[in-house]
C-alpha cells in the first residue's frame, strides 16, 4: 500500500510539473528536461508513468473532466449552469485545469489530439439537455446537439477573453452572462425562474464536492 501511495503521489507531482511547463511554454516549446527539473524526479520515474510528452499532455488534458462529480439537482438545467460555474472556479484556482485549457486551445500543438475535452464536454451537455427535455424543462424548438456544442464553443471563447483581460478573475461573471442569455431562450419560464445564477455558486459547489470526496476517502480507509 505504501508503494502504491508513493506511486500515486509521484504521478501527480509529474502531472503538476508538466502543467506548469505547458501553461508557461505551450506544448511545442516544452521539453521533458524542463518537466523533470520542475518535478524533481528521475527520468526513469517519469517514463514509468508517462511514455512520452504526448502522454503527459493527454494526462493534463484529462484534468478538465476529473475531480468529484457534481451533485445532482432537481432541475437538470441547473446542472448545466453548475458544470460551467465549477470549471470557471477551477480555472482561477487550479493550474492543472488552466494548463489543460491552454493545451486544448494550443493551435501550435501539432501532432497532439486536442479533441478529447471538446467531445467530452459536448457529450456531457447532451446528456443533461436530453434529461432536461424529458422532464419538460426545454422549449420545444431547442436542438440539443447544437445547444450542447454552443456552450462548449462559447465557454472556450469566454475563457480566452477573461484570461487576457483579467487573468480569469471575471470569468464567473462572464460565464453567467452567457448562461442567462442562453437559458432565457431554451428554458420554459417556470424553470428559468427557478435557476440559480449566483456568481459564487461555483466556489461553493467546489468546496462541497471536495468535502464529500474527502469524507468518502476517510470512509474507504476505515473499511
Amino acid at each position: 500500500m505504501a508503494k502504491q501511495d508513493r506511486a500515486i503521489r509521484t504521478r501527480r507531482a509529474i502531472l503538476e510539473a508538466a502543467a506548469i511547463v505547458f501553461e508557461k511554454q505551450g506544448f511545442q516549446a516544452a521539453t521533458i528536461t524542463d518537466i523533470l527539473k520542475t518535478a524533481g524526479v528521475t527520468k526513469g520515474a517519469l517514463y514509468f508513468h508517462f511514455q512520452s510528452k504526448e502522454a503527459l499532455a493527454h494526462g493534463v488534458l484529462n484534468e478538465q473532466g476529473s475531480g468529484p462529480s457534481l451533485p445532482p439537482q432537481p432541475v437538470k438545467l441547473q446542472e448545466l449552469i453548475d458544470s460551467g460555474s465549477v470549471l470557471a472556479h477551477r480555472l482561477r484556482t487550479d493550474h492543472l485545469v488552466r494548463a489543460s485549457i491552454r493545451l486544448t486551445l494550443d493551435q501550435q500543438a501539432t501532432g497532439l489530439d486536442r479533441s478529447g475535452p471538446f467531445r467530452h464536454w459536448s457529450e456531457v451537455n447532451v446528456k443533461v439537455l436530453t434529461l432536461a427535455q424529458a422532464r419538460g424543462e426545454l422549449m420545444p424548438n431547442v436542438v440539443i446537439s447544437d445547444t450542447a456544442e454552443l456552450y462548449v464553443g462559447a465557454f472556450a471563447g469566454l475563457q480566452m477573453m477573461s484570461q487576457t483581460l483579467s487573468d480569469y478573475q471575471d470569468l464567473s461573471h462572464r460565464h453567467l452572462v452567457l448562461q442567462r442569455h442562453v437559458m432565457s431562450s431554451i428554458a420554459v419560464p417556470s424553470v428559468l425562474a427557478a435557476l440559480d445564477f449566483s456568481e459564487d455558486r461555483g466556489e461553493r459547489l467546489a468546496a462541497e464536492m471536495e468535502l464529500s470526496a474527502a469524507d468518502a476517502e476517510c470512509e474507504a480507509a476505515a473499511v
